[in-house]
């Protein structure tokens, strides 16, 4: 059953979203944890096995956030990217996993080659094992567009 959303609140200063649920549920959700796991094309690839590890995110911003219909949010990061649709069922699973979701995120980079957490920092680029892909700085745009690696 999905839960809606009761407060939802953009803190750019400490770069997190606070959402509260109707279930009685809250969560503070860094900004960063958002754009690395954003449920787009570019980030998420076409199907299972073709993520795109996201790197150098660690001051990324929200510029704005646009509703979608009742059952969702898209925000606009301030390194362009604005193509994820961030649902209330998939908002709800990103704060209550934040801490698995978060120690995930830092195994990839590590087993991309980033020591410690030297790839959460801006203008940093990489090809490295398990990424298949050259992991460089990058801004926006959607599917189709040639940044998330698609061909159309």
């Amino acid at each position: 059953m999905t839960k809606n959303p009761t407060e939802l609140t953009v803190h750019n200063l400490s770069k997190v979203l606070d959402i509260a649920f109707d279930d009685g549920a809250k969560f503070s959700i860094p900004f960063e944890l958002l754009r690395v796991y954003s449920p787009s094309a570019e980030v998420m690839g076409h199907g299972p096995g073709q993520e795109v590890l996201q790197t150098g995110k660690r001051e990324v911003g929200i510029a704005g956030v646009e509703p979608v219909g009742n059952y969702a949010v898209q925000p606009t990061f301030s390194d362009g990217h604005n193509t994820g649709i961030f649902t209330w069922d998939y908002l709800y699973k990103l704060g209550n996993e934040k801490d698995a979701l978060w120690a995930t995120y830092m195994d990839r980079l590590h087993a991309s080659g980033f020591e410690g957490d030297s790839g959460r920092e801006g203008g940093i680029s990489l090809t490295g094992p398990g990424t298949g892909n050259t992991i460089a700085k990058q801004s926006g745009g959607g599917c189709g567009s040639g940044s998330c690696g698609c061909k159309s």
